[in-house]
C-alpha cells in the first residue's frame, strides 16, 4: 500500500483537490463562472501531472553512454531516485 501512495501521491492529492473545489464551486446553483473556474483547476492539475511525472529516457539502461558524456564538455543532468 505505501508504494501506491509513494508513487501516486501527486495523483491521489489532485483528486482529493478536485473533489473538494468541486463541492465548493458547483454546489450551491452554479453558474458559468463556477464551472470555468472548476475546468481551470483541473486543467491545471492534468497540466503539472504532465510536466512534473518522471519518464524513461533513452540513457536509463546505458550507463557507459552516460559516463562518456560526463566530462566531455556537454552539460548533463543526473537524476538519481531510489524506490525507498
Amino acid at each position: 500500500m505505501n508504494i501506491l501512495i509513494n508513487q501516486y501521491s501527486f495523483v491521489a492529492i489532485s483528486i482529493l483537490l478536485i473533489i473538494a473545489a468541486g463541492f465548493f464551486l458547483l454546489g450551491n446553483k452554479p453558474k458559468f463562472k463556477n464551472y470555468l473556474i472548476f475546468g481551470a483547476i483541473v486543467a491545471a492539475f492534468i497540466v503539472g501531472w504532465v510536466i512534473l511525472h518522471p519518464r524513461q529516457t533513452i540513457f536509463m539502461n546505458n550507463a557507459k553512454s552516460v559516463q562518456a558524456m560526463i566530462g566531455s564538455g556537454k552539460p548533463v543532468l543526473l537524476e538519481f531516485q531510489s524506490p525507498y
